[in-house]
């Protein structure tokens, strides 16, 4: 997808779910069910519509489910109306787990990060607590299990290292961060203990229209606010692309755990990416500090040589996002806080 424009939700979640051909070759030789644990997010439902499709192109007919506390009706209907079949509880509570369906591919996308400075319990709760329920409700060798975890558990490290790999040893920073690797212990734990087929999936960062770091700094640029240049490089990737990794990564799940960086294939600079948004949109960009001389970046080199490049180029999603933000679109109006350096979210 190279467009120079999408006019709307409808053809943006259409874009978003669009597989790739190599995402419905591996679907197809992976045999069963697909149950999404944490749907209603920010990339549950394009991702349950992707391998939905995927499915269909590759002539299967099985079932996807989503579940999510769904507070948001609309996501639900929308995931409905695509033959998505819905399932509303809430995952903190050990009592709704009995009742949830059985599959053999779990997608578990549940998880606290905005407000975590100000509910430390909460996040523990969710990134510690609610892993090891659903760890301990689907098990065994018979299960496989993607794990959404977040390049944030990784050291800064100097734009020019290439980025963190996956042998890179975690060093979180912040609350936020230590509960998120304390997700992937408790799965890590049970992946060893039980024999679980487990893949964790180290995202940094996904890109669409409404939501982002390139949608983060469109809105500063066209609003003639100072950019903070202290985190100066970020990795950015598609998040149709990102879906496709992540929904291909079953093949990668394993007992022990293995891991997979999930992120743009190069460190790219916040002053660049600004200004550039600028000439796109004819207006001039501004900034505060400075860049320091680390910033949170992945390696995803393994990523790319196994699943191929992004389908959809950096300059695409410039062009797309600053057209969007522009027109006054619909965004979540969730920061990305890209740019927090002390952990504190």
């Amino acid at each position: 997808m190279e467009s120079e424009r999408i006019e709307n939700e409808e053809q943006l979640e259409l874009e978003l779910s669009r597989p790739h051909p190599g995402t419905v070759e591996q679907l197809r030789s992976i045999g069963g069910d697909f149950l999404v644990l944490g749907a209603g997010g920010k990339m549950g439902p394009s991702l349950c519509r992707l391998l939905k499709n995927a499915c269909a192109a590759g002539g299967g007919q099985r079932r996807i489910y989503a579940v999510s506390r769904f507070s948001d009706t609309q996501v639900r209907d929308r995931l409905e109306s695509a033959g998505i079949r819905t399932v509303r509880a809430d995952l903190i509570d050990r009592g709704a787990y009995a009742g949830l369906p059985e599959a053999a591919n779990i997608f578990f996308l549940a998880g606290m990060k905005f407000g975590a400075g100000a509910g430390e319990h909460l996040t523990w709760a969710m990134n510690t607590y609610v892993p090891a329920l659903t760890a301990e409700r689907w098990s065994g060798p018979s299960a496989r299990i993607v794990v959404f975890s977040t390049g944030n558990v990784y050291p800064f490290v100097e734009p020019g290292s290439g980025g963190a790999d996956e042998q890179t040893r975690p060093e979180p920073l912040g609350e936020y961060a230590m509960s998120c690797l304390g997700r992937e212990r408790i799965f890590q734990h049970f992946s060893a203990a039980r024999g679980t087929q487990t893949v964790i999936i180290r995202l940094n960062y996904a890109n669409e229209l409404r939501y982002g770091v390139l949608v983060d700094l469109a809105q500063k640029v066209l609003d003639g606010q100072a950019i903070d240049l202290a985190m100066g490089y970020v990795n950015v990737i598609w998040q149709g692309d990102a879906n496709n990794y992540i929904a291909r990564s079953l093949s990668l799940a394993s007992s022990p755990a293995s891991v997979l960086n999930v992120a743009g294939p190069q460190a790219l600079s916040v002053r660049s990416l600004a200004e550039r948004m600028a000439t796109m949109a004819g207006t001039a960009a501004r900034f505060t500090g400075s860049e320091q001389p680390t910033a949170l970046l992945s390696n995803s080199s393994r990523c790319l040589d196994l699943f191929g490049p992004p389908m959809v180029s950096l300059d695409s999603m410039l062009s797309l996002v600053v057209d969007w933000v522009q027109r006054g679109e619909k965004t979540l109006k969730k920061p990305t806080k890209y740019q927090v350096r002390d952990g504190k979210f």
